[in-house]
């Protein structure tokens, strides 16, 4: 258990014996189901971590040349890489730091299929579909909304594969469960299972939420069990991002100020929704704060939550507390650990959370500590 009188303010805080936890169960569905399961850096990439990680996984997807070489340099291994686009200039560090690399679309493989032949070490190439199917209701996050850029359709491929193409993937998920990646199949099946024969491998991307209290680990098992007995050529890829860091840390900010306007009580925080948890503010979602009660209750001392940034729409809120907050009161949100790191941003100039991970032996380790200058240096 983190003890919090030891941590500053702010901080992003990773717990070891949460993290090792949700490896154990990643890695028991891995070896259960036969297939192998990938960390998606486009969710959690930090890399100090990696150590541990590796203990585990061994494997990463990159959505990028910079993810890629991450994933060779750090990870160890090779990336399995998919991109909307690839470009001239980065395509280079792309083949030499990926095993694998996936199309979105046709022009992008006829443009830079034949660039693969000449690597060092054969890559794996293969396409994204897009089955036309999805569960996700917000738009934000579902691939396949009408016109979606991201993926090719079954009508577009037409009846064959191009020579060179090893395998599919598909990726219509996000924060989901067993059950919608069975429908989802379903329509993959449907579209493109005729082509299953041409390919070595089946990529079904991310948004397993595989360490959710309430995911059934069994039927997803059964369910990838069942699937490969019926394609038992193909190797199966999962690549979930969250589901390797679901409630395993926290950010901890402070209370610096408190304002009132019209009735409403604003807790202005050293931290920023929109710098530090900027899902809260696109998905959106409320989060969790760690002491807080569970919904409003009329009587109780009630807040809002604003972030210390000029931009009027970076709160949310509100929450109840036994007791009225004080300025210098620590507030804990819990499960920031996906997502948030990797989409952080020094708007404003506000200062950058620092990185800490709680070891099982409860010590605190530093990862990274931001100053001045990492916010100087961005901007020339």
């Amino acid at each position: 258990m983190i003890d919090f009188s030891k941590i500053p303010s702010p901080a992003y805080v990773i717990e070891e014996k949460l993290l090792r936890k949700n490896l154990s169960l990643i890695k028991s569905v891995q070896e259960q189901a036969g297939i192998k399961i990938i960390l998606a850096f486009k969710a959690f990439a930090m890399w100090k971590s990696f150590p541990i990680i590796r203990e585990y996984v061994n494997y990463s997807a990159a959505s990028s040349a910079w993810e890629a070489r991450l994933a060779l340099e750090k990870m160890g291994s090779k990336a399995h890489t998919y991109s909307p686009a690839y470009t001239e200039e980065e395509f280079p560090v792309i083949k030499s730091c990926s095993s694998h690399i996936t199309f979105n679309s046709m022009s992008q493989f006829y443009r830079f299929y034949k660039k693969t032949l000449n690597n060092l070490t054969k890559i794996s190439c293969g396409l994204r579909i897009n089955p036309e199917y999805s569960e996700v209701r917000t738009s934000l996050y579902n691939p396949v909304v009408s016109g979606s850029r991201l993926g090719i359709t079954r009508e577009e491929l037409g009846n064959n594969l191009p020579e060179g193409i090893e395998g599919l993937h598909f990726h219509t998920l996000f924060e989901s469960n067993s059950y919608a990646l069975e429908n989802t199949l379903n329509h993959v099946e449907d579209k493109f299972g005729d082509l299953f024969s041409k390919i070595k491998w089946l990529n079904m991307g991310g948004g397993h939420l595989i360490t959710q209290e309430n995911y059934s680990i069994t039927h997803l098992i059964e369910l990838l069990q069942n699937f490969r007995k019926k394609y038992p050529h193909l190797q199966i890829i999962l690549e979930p991002g969250a589901a390797f860091v679901w409630q395993t840390g926290v950010l901890v900010s402070s209370v610096v100020d408190i304002v009132k306007n019209n009735r409403v009580e604003t807790a202005i925080l050293n931290i920023s929704f929109t710098c530090h948890m900027p899902d809260c503010l696109e998905m959106p979602y409320q989060p969790r704060i760690r002491g807080a009660l569970q919904k409003v209750i009329e009587g109780k001392p009630t807040y809002r939550m604003g972030g210390n940034s000029c931009l009027s729409g970076d709160f949310i809120g509100d929450w109840s507390f036994n007791e009225e907050l004080k300025i210098g009161d620590k507030i804990i949100f819990e499960d920031m650990i996906h997502y948030t790191v990797v989409k952080t941003t020094m708007f404003n100039g506000i200062p950058h959370p620092d990185i800490y991970i709680w070891k099982i032996n409860d010590k605190l380790e530093i990862y990274r500590k931001f100053n001045y200058d990492d916010y100087k240096n961005r901007m020339s």
